[in-house]
């Protein structure tokens, strides 16, 4: 698991972000030899029948197929572990800045990473009928990602609405904690914003994190 987190906010995002990128330098091979997306996209039977045998598979392909790091990978997140991508204002069309694809894209990754956990999409600020959740949900199913699997917070307009709204909807469904995903700017104060929200954040992942192979295999834009 993730290191113990630190009292000092700063602290504990660069200690969880030094972690994740050695588990994003494993998934970027497996995400070039791994096609968990096609496991998605079938979308016949429970998630959990579907994501059984990638949940067993992954692992071993990691520690196959990369050289050994200085320390053991984390163990991979299940269902009780929400992936949360944080919003970022649309374009007056309702269309995805560059800027929160790149955060959808590392959560992809990361939903590869944890075929079982669930996913919340949070943020607001509707542009041309479109709210930033909606969007981002919209494009991750269009890449293959299961409806189902995505829970949509459609209301917040800033990062501590993020944090509070969000922290509801994984009591409700049930998830202990979570990774928070946005970009290498807002990564500190999202989650010192998730901790004072009462959520236990165990990882937080940014775009820059993303190896270029991972990249160049994931979902276009």
């Amino acid at each position: 698991m993730f290191p113990t987190l630190f009292s000092n906010r700063r602290g504990t995002a660069c200690t969880i972000r030094r972690t994740a990128r050695t588990v994003f330098g494993a998934v970027a091979v497996a995400v070039a030899l791994v096609h968990l997306p096609a496991a998605f996209a079938e979308g016949s039977g429970s998630f959990a029948e579907s994501t059984g045998s990638a949940d067993r598979a992954l692992p071993d392909a990691l520690r196959t197929l990369v050289p050994p790091a200085p320390e053991p990978l984390p163990a991979l997140y299940g269902p009780s572990t929400a992936i949360v991508v944080l919003g970022y204002g649309l374009l007056p069309d309702g269309s995805m800045r560059p800027e929160l694809i790149e955060r959808l894209h590392a959560g992809f990754v990361q939903a590869l990473l944890a075929p079982a956990s669930p996913i919340i999409v949070t943020g607001g600020n509707p542009h041309n009928g479109v709210t930033e959740a909606r969007a981002m949900a919209d494009w991750l199913v269009r890449h293959g990602i299961p409806a189902g699997r995505i829970h949509l917070e459609p209301d917040a307009d800033s990062t501590a609405q993020n944090a509070v709204r969000s922290a509801r909807i994984m009591r409700d469904i049930g998830a202990r904690d979570a990774v928070v995903v946005t970009s290498a700017d807002h990564i500190d104060r999202a989650v010192g914003t998730f901790i004072d929200a009462g959520v236990d954040v165990v990882g937080a992942v940014t775009p820059d994190q993303v190896p270029p192979l991972a990249w160049q295999f994931g979902p276009g834009w």
